[in-house]
């Protein structure tokens, strides 16, 4: 049972990492159409391609020995260093609000949720990652709401966009570690 919690926990965290970002074009999103529901559809598209491409890192797992799995760790550091150092645009353009617009916005703003749940999806067993998808999309039904409800408080959002780019590649580095000591 502690093993489930701590897949829960690792979910949360992962997922906190990996969606941080998508704050600014969720937001975007939802000030630029009268149609959230292509907003949330999109979103929901978008991120299950992403977690069925991590799956893959779960079948891997079951074929490579675990010493070599715990090196998928690297990925996320790799992942937060990029980010570290990346130059930020913090004038995005107007977006396209389509069901399919937002899902492939997802889909590539997307990379580091692979290169998170893949690992740690590789390092875990069958039901540990029943248990991270679950938590996932639990979160993902939370994110959206808030990013609904966050795009009419302009300060609120402002503040995330400002800090999330030093959260999150900390956050992610963490999640390498855990996973290289796993």
């Amino acid at each position: 049972m502690d093993s489930l919690v701590a897949a829960a926990i690792t979910g949360v965290i992962a997922f906190g990492a990996t969606n941080m970002d998508d704050i600014v074009f969720l937001t975007i999103f939802f000030s630029q159409t009268p149609h959230r529901w292509h907003v949330v559809l999109g979103q929901y598209l978008g991120f299950t391609v992403l977690v069925l491409i991590s799956l893959i890192g779960f079948f891997g797992g079951q074929l490579l020995p675990h010493a070599w799995l715990r090196l998928f760790g690297i990925a996320p550091i790799a992942i937060a260093l990029k980010k570290l150092l990346a130059k930020r645009d913090d004038h995005p353009q107007r977006a396209s609000t389509g069901t399919m617009a937002v899902a492939i916005v997802t889909f590539v703003n997307g990379a580091d949720n692979i290169g998170i749940y893949a690992p740690l999806f590789a390092v875990s067993d069958a039901q540990r990652v029943v248990v991270l998808i679950a938590v996932l999309y639990v979160l993902l039904a939370v994110w959206v709401h808030c990013r609904y409800l966050i795009h009419r408080h302009r300060a609120v959002a402002y503040t995330l966009k400002r800090w999330g780019h030093w959260i999150v590649p900390l956050v992610l580095m963490g999640l390498g570690f855990y996973i290289l000591s796993h």
